[in-house]
């Protein structure tokens, strides 16, 4: 997706300033926020990818001005109106107007800490040879998806080296659709940053992890 979020390599955004000695919170709202939203993606009525999706749908306006859980807040609203959770009126009311539909899953509060501890791991099992080796040099697909991609916009058409392979994981594209985990092998990939921004960028390297489908041979 082309969306507001996806500003790497950009400029003109200013300087990305350190705040020292920074809270975990700097209101108490944002800390309900991050609990209603590890609940909700706890409950299992959206995964993951579906979350990052509906962030990356918001308004570029709003994505661009709002702060960090401001963008989680919303989106998570978006997609508690897309499941059929909430209604527009309950949302305009500010409670619930009708009995709350059944979750496939309620989150525990004793076993919310085990669970961060432990993770979700989304490596999963190869159902076919990974397409590239390390050294490898390799071309990222130019396109313009119109739904979720983990693929940058900056690195599209460039060429690159495999520099390790991941094994395979779920695939956050397909994820994001509803369309199952789709497992494919991802793999990390360096570009020389004059690939990236042209013979006056400074000599650096820039490593990108990338799945399969978004990657030709060269």
């Amino acid at each position: 997706m082309n969306g507001a979020q996806d500003l790497g390599g950009m400029q003109a955004f200013g300087p990305v300033v350190e705040e020292h000695d920074e809270p975990l919170f700097h209101h108490p709202w944002e800390r309900r926020v991050f609990a209603l939203t590890l609940a909700m993606g706890a409950s299992g009525a959206w995964n993951l990818d579906e979350s990052r999706s509906s962030r990356e749908s918001l308004p570029p306006h709003f994505y661009l001005s709002a702060g960090y859980y401001r963008i989680w807040f919303a989106a998570m609203q978006a997609l508690m109106l897309e499941k059929e959770l909430i209604s527009e009126d309950e949302l305009k009311a500010g409670h619930s107007l009708r009995p709350a539909k059944q979750l496939p899953r309620l989150a525990k509060a004793a076993l919310i800490p085990a669970a961060l501890a432990a993770g979700s791991p989304v490596t999963r099992r190869a159902t076919a040879p990974a397409k590239f080796v390390l050294g490898q040099q390799v071309r990222v697909f130019r396109n313009t998806p119109s739904a979720h991609t983990r693929v940058p916009r900056y690195i599209r058409g460039c060429v690159g080296v495999i520099d390790r392979v991941h094994g395979c994981h779920v695939f956050a594209d397909s994820h994001a659709r509803g369309d199952g985990e789709d497992p494919h092998w991802l793999y990390n990939v360096r570009f020389e940053a004059s690939e990236l921004w042209g013979e006056s960028a400074q000599k650096s390297s820039v490593h990108v992890d990338c799945w399969e489908p978004y990657l030709e041979p060269v």
